[in-house]
């Protein structure tokens, strides 16, 4: 009976997994935005090969000599028409406001070769925008991911930054990840936010999705169009971005700018980077570290940045996730005017 019970479940398997290898092949049509170009959408053509689309208020009134870089999420994330209506306002005290996608994100082109989408490409395409602008040094505004790749530009361009404002920075790269086990103080009053990881996990194993992840992980190559493997993310994001608010009413609606391979791919190219925090050890960049209260970046890791920029300030945002801009857009923007103008 046992010999029976093991035959009938080794077919079964073997059928599950056909079943799946097939389904995994099979081309989805998604139900989900995708990205227009805006009346305001400008591109580079950049040395490195990428073509770079962003958005640029320019101050007004008297100019600033600095002007401000926006780097946004993901990796895979993308500039929100939000970033650009609350940051457009910096503008109003004279700064050029400089919002652009990461290659492989938002309307910024998709790169052919997978391998190509990695954490040094994107430094490499910071640099090579902030000498196209031709101007002595920036302000880095860096969100989540952003954070990260600010810091690591920052680490070999430490003459090049004015100032540096990090908004629920991730993990420095490559990640401590000891840096996890470490409690925020009490005084914080720090809260969890909405895990949404149950309701994001059909997406994950959606066996299309799976095999797509491993042909660009393993084989290097597109098993999908982007606008397929696109859609995937931003079903995904669909979901997970209700656990970056306060209150998921305050969520919001995805444009469609996920860049899927770009996210795939970056994410595993961290563990070859080259440790920053030797070069950023001891540097003097004014630097503004701003956490929500339901953040849902451990502690440690908002700690490091506090630790490392030794000429640092942090502001707790209350009631508000990882996404500060979409819950306390007048707060967010009066706490970097306040820092700029320090």
């Amino acid at each position: 009976m046992k010999r029976i019970i093991l035959k009938i479940t080794k077919w079964a398997v073997l059928v599950c997994l056909a079943i799946f290898i097939v389904k995994g092949c099979i081309s989805t049509t998604l139900d989900v935005p995708y990205i227009k170009p805006r009346t305001t959408t400008q591109y580079w053509n950049l040395p490195t090969g990428s073509k770079i689309a962003y958005t640029h208020i320019a101050g007004k009134g008297v100019k600033k000599p600095y002007p401000i870089i926006y780097l946004h999420g993901g990796p895979g994330g993308y500039v929100y028409t939000k970033n650009i209506e609350t940051l457009g306002k910096l503008s109003e005290s004279g700064y050029d406001v400089y919002l652009y996608d990461q290659v492989g994100c938002g309307l910024s082109e998709r790169l052919e070769k997978v391998k190509e989408y990695t954490a040094l490409r994107h430094i490499k395409d910071l640099e090579e925008i902030i000498k196209l602008l031709g101007t002595e040094k920036v302000i880095l505004v860096g969100q989540s991911w952003g954070g990260a790749l600010a810091a690591l530009y920052s680490a070999d361009n430490l003459n090049k930054i004015d100032r540096i404002v990090f908004t629920c920075p991730g993990a420095i790269k490559p990640a401590n990840e000891a840096l996890e086990k470490i409690k925020a103080p009490d005084s914080l009053n720090l809260k969890e936010p909405y895990n949404a990881n149950s309701k994001v996990l059909p997406i994950v194993l959606n066996p299309r999705y799976v095999s797509i992840g491993i042909w660009a992980r393993f084989f290097g190559t597109k098993l999908a169009t982007d606008k397929e493997a696109d859609g995937f993310l931003t079903s995904m994001a669909n979901v997970f971005t209700k656990g970056l608010v306060c209150d998921p009413a305050n969520v919001l609606k995805e444009e469609g700018g996920a860049g899927s391979y770009c996210n795939l791919n970056t994410s595993v190219s961290y563990g070859s980077l080259k440790d920053p925090r030797i070069k950023l050890k001891n540097n003097k960049i004014p630097v503004l570290v701003m956490k929500g209260q339901y953040d849902n970046i451990d502690w440690g890791y908002t700690k490091e940045y506090l630790d490392l920029f030794s000429n640092s300030k942090f502001k707790l945002i209350p009631n508000a996730g990882h996404q500060i801009f979409a819950e306390q857009p007048e707060l967010y923007i009066k706490t970097i005017k306040d820092f700029l103008t320090q």
